[in-house]
């Protein structure tokens, strides 16, 4: 009896370690999964971070007209850039955007990216790219737009004018006073100069500000285009449009004995030789033109 108890209790100590060990398998298996689980839960989170991050960047690139690195990676199509009767080869994905193709031109014809014009079947909008607006191999595209250096040249003074307006800088005389504006002004106000205020500010008008004079006495207009950042100088012949980050300084005094009306000056370069000058600008928007081009200029 002795020894049937004890091979009873023998088998009984054993079944129980079975179930012990069965438990703490199963535990351990339990605890495995749930690890593996957080671990794959982990992984996926950051993969999906990383996929995000990816889209952002590209994103943001698309909005700079920066090629994304797919977009580097891609095969590029040759194709033809007609600028000014000149003939260009380039070579640029077809997946880019206008605004992109702009950026990439902007070194090989001289002309900044917000003065382009791309003419494909029309013109052609920033955010299209070159395969939706039909471009292929070998086809041509044109564009169009000034150089910054041609719209010097149009309000660029002369080695005279220079030298006049640098004495009358040591003398400190007024602008109205200097032989150089003086060719102007003589002339009177034009006829179809808009009405000038004195001692009142007023924000820019919806219109363009017409009927002021450049120094060579030719009609001038300004128009700003704040949704663009641009300022667009128009004359009987053309109309430059300019990058108001662009403009380096704007300078203005009142005319004598026509208050009403200012001198400015648009320094569209790095040096005061590159200064677009304008006659008969009413004295009301002079501080919202200033504030407009270099920001809050009065603080």
């Amino acid at each position: 009896m002795e020894g049937k108890d004890s091979q009873q209790g023998d088998a009984l100590e054993t079944k129980t370690e079975t179930i012990l060990d069965e438990n703490i398998l199963s535990n351990e298996v339990t605890k495995l999964k749930g690890e593996e689980s957080a671990s794959i839960t982990s992984t996926n989170k950051v993969l999906k971070m990383d996929t995000v991050t990816d889209k952002e960047n590209e994103n943001k690139n698309i909005e700079s007209g920066i090629p994304s690195i797919t977009n580097q990676t891609e095969e590029e199509t040759s194709f033809k850039v007609i600028y000014n009767k000149n003939r260009y080869d380039v070579s640029f994905p077809l997946t880019s955007t206008v605004m992109q193709l702009k950026n990439h031109l902007q070194n090989i014809i001289g002309v900044p990216q917000a003065m382009q014009k791309v003419m494909i079947k029309g013109l052609a909008k920033d955010d299209r790219t070159l395969k939706e607006l039909g471009v292929t191999k070998g086809a041509k595209i044109m564009v169009v737009g000034s150089k910054l250096d041609d719209v010097l040249a149009v309000s660029t003074p002369s080695q005279l004018d220079l030298s006049e307006e640098k004495a009358a800088v040591l003398t400190k005389e007024p602008f109205c006073r200097q032989k150089m504006h003086r060719k102007v002004l003589d002339k009177g106000i034009p006829d179809d100069a808009m009405p000038g205020i004195k001692h009142l500010k007023e924000g820019l008008p919806q219109f363009p500000i017409s009927g002021m004079l450049n120094k060579h006495g030719g009609k001038v207009r300004l128009t700003f285009k704040l949704e663009l950042d641009q300022v667009w100088i128009g004359t009987k012949e053309r109309t430059d449009k300019i990058p108001m980050n662009s403009i380096k300084n704007v300078v203005s005094e009142a005319i004598e004995e026509h208050e009403e009306y200012h001198i400015m000056a648009l320094q569209l370069g790095p040096t005061e030789a590159s200064r677009y000058w304008v006659y008969w600008v009413p004295a009301q928007y002079v501080d919202a033109i200033k504030d407009a081009i270099l920001g809050n200029w009065s603080i």
